[in-house]
């Protein structure tokens, strides 16, 4: 079965790396892109991913009430997963992500090496690898 895979993202050049880095992956389906929160949670309902990769900062609907939003929604349901990929380094950003209902939390700066950890982690059910912010924090998942 496929991990269909949802990228938002409000810049469109961190999207397409994204895409990029992920759609060469065997049983990954890049379903879409959002640009900001409010455009994710209508993408959600319509295309239903198992997973969102969210940025924090973003225009309109910052990711953090989009998780929220997605979570109260979707998540009891669906099974679905949210991961975020943000270039915030904070202990503080990471446990607000992770109360947001995340499941995981990747530095941009990372995602290259902890992305694809991180949504083979979650497909698999397991507890997927955070990005250098955590070293000093408890894992809240």
């Amino acid at each position: 079965m496929a991990v269909r895979i949802l990228l938002v993202d409000d810049h469109p050049i961190v999207r397409q790396g994204l895409r990029t880095l992920l759609e060469g992956r065997s049983g990954w389906e890049v379903v879409g892109e959002a640009s900001d929160g409010i455009e994710a949670l209508d993408k959600v309902n319509t295309l239903q991913p198992d997973v969102v990769v969210l940025d924090v900062t973003m225009p309109g609907m910052n990711g953090l009430e989009a998780c929220r939003l997605i979570q109260r929604k979707q998540h009891k349901t669906s099974g679905l997963e949210v991961l975020f990929v943000t270039q915030h380094d904070s202990p503080q950003m990471m446990r607000e992500a992770l109360e947001a209902g995340a499941r995981g939390y990747v530095l941009k700066s990372n995602a290259a090496s902890d992305l694809i950890a991180a949504i083979r982690a979650l497909a698999k059910g397991e507890s997927p690898v955070m990005s250098r912010a955590a070293k000093h924090t408890p894992k809240i998942i």
